[in-house]
């Protein structure tokens, strides 16, 4: 085979397999709330269970992304993938074979560490086999990641009433099986070859070490927790908001849920293009805020009118995930700045993250109603834009870290 077939074939690979990967990482997010109710008739799932199991996905997002970085230096990019996709594989396995509650939070840890790896893998994997297609191929990426939320939630109560919901919350394993096909090829043809030419994918230590003084890197992981706070705090506890405030059965809920992951799908398709050609990308980032203000305050005050119109508002406000992505890249020069930036930008973004459906549940639990988790979620809106001030000045993280040597 030719050098330019190669690459074409090896190009092709990534681009399937990228797409592939990104269609497994929210999954497992948005496929139990809705059926929450069901999995409680065989195991006892209380408010403070449901709080822990919405905190998991952003805190299993935090702990790996923090590592990820580190073990591409062992086994590269490529190899530590398939490691994420085997746990993403082996975690629906577990949740759904789940007879206790340990089992269903053992399953559900191992399928987030895995969607943890992936998460901080895809963006330095597009600048590794597309850096002249950064902002197309982020698009796409990221709109199947916005697709992969909307199809649990709309198929897990139909599937869960027809066959159950261990099958219900299982079947996505087949997904990830699927997503191995391409980076196992990959890797099987890269050992295969007689002299392959070593990449070092890793971090460096000390970029890693002075990431944490640069102004770029912390105003996109502000923009990226915002997105984390009010997106996890919905997957874990919009369908139950909707069954106390606007009287929707469970099968509502569920589809209206489906129609709040559905609204990334716009924003994951034309942000990253959008953002990869605006001088001002602070623009955007006010334009999220608005989004996710406006829904907010629509569910607090007017519930029960124009619900599905809030819920899309509410929806829209996650553009802000897929732009923090993309300025991944677009505020980097090298991969390795890529990965150090990746995994800052969503270890930190991530923890923050966690935080939102455990105080959202406990504000509910406390107050017995949804004012003030709704009133937090506008508040802590109202930080992005002095993030969006540092990101309207198109400086790289790499500048920022020559001025702190």
């Amino acid at each position: 085979m030719s050098a330019r077939r190669r690459v074409f074939y090896g190009r092709t690979l990534a681009f399937v397999g990228i797409l592939l990967v990104a269609a497994n990482l929210r999954t497992a997010v948005a496929a139990l709330s809705p059926i929450a109710s069901r999995i409680d008739a065989d195991i006892s799932l209380s408010v403070a269970t449901l709080g822990v199991l919405g905190m998991l996905p952003p805190v299993c997002f935090a702990v790996f992304g923090i590592v990820a970085p580190v073990f591409t230096r062992r086994i590269g990019l490529e190899g530590l993938l398939i490691v994420s996709l085997l746990a993403i594989l082996f975690g629906h396995l577990a949740r759904g074979l789940s007879v206790s509650l340990m089992g269903l939070l053992l399953g559900s840890a191992l399928t987030f560490a895995g969607l943890g790896i992936g998460n901080v893998l895809l963006p330095p994997l597009v600048k590794k086999y597309f850096p002249d297609r950064v902002g197309l191929l982020t698009s796409l990426y990221v709109t199947l990641m916005a697709l992969s939320t909307l199809f649990p939630a709309l198929v897990a109560v139909p599937v869960a009433n027809a066959v159950g919901w261990r099958t219900s919350l299982g079947m996505w394993m087949v997904l990830a099986l699927v997503a191995l096909v391409p980076w196992t090829t990959m890797l099987v043809r890269h050992r295969t070859r007689s002299a392959p030419t070593p990449v070092i994918d890793e971090a460096d230590p000390v970029v890693l070490g002075r990431i944490w003084r640069s102004s770029v890197a912390w105003a996109i992981a502000a923009i990226f927790a915002i997105a984390a706070v009010n997106a996890y705090s919905f997957f874990a506890w919009l369908p139950q908001l909707l069954r106390d405030t606007a009287g929707m059965s469970a099968a509502q809920a569920g589809t209206l849920l489906a129609v709040y992951a559905g609204m990334g799908v716009p924003g994951a398709f034309l942000i990253p293009v959008l953002a990869a050609r605006m001088k001002n990308i602070g623009r955007l980032v006010y334009l999220g805020v608005g989004f996710f203000i406006a829904g907010d305050l629509g569910l607090l005050l007017a519930p029960e009118t124009l619900t599905w119109l809030w819920v899309v508002f509410a929806g829209l406000g996650p553009l802000l995930f897929p732009l923090a992505l993309v300025l991944i890249n677009l505020r980097t020069r090298t991969r390795t700045g890529s990965v150090a930036l990746s995994g800052f930008v969503q270890s930190v973004g991530y923890t923050i993250g966690a935080l939102g459906p455990l105080l959202f549940g406990l504000l509910h639990s406390v107050t017995g109603g949804w004012t003030w988790p709704l009133l937090v979620l506008v508040a802590m809106a109202g930080v992005v834009p002095v993030a969006a001030a540092v990101i309207s000045r198109p400086h790289m993280l790499e500048d920022d870290l020559n001025r702190s040597r």
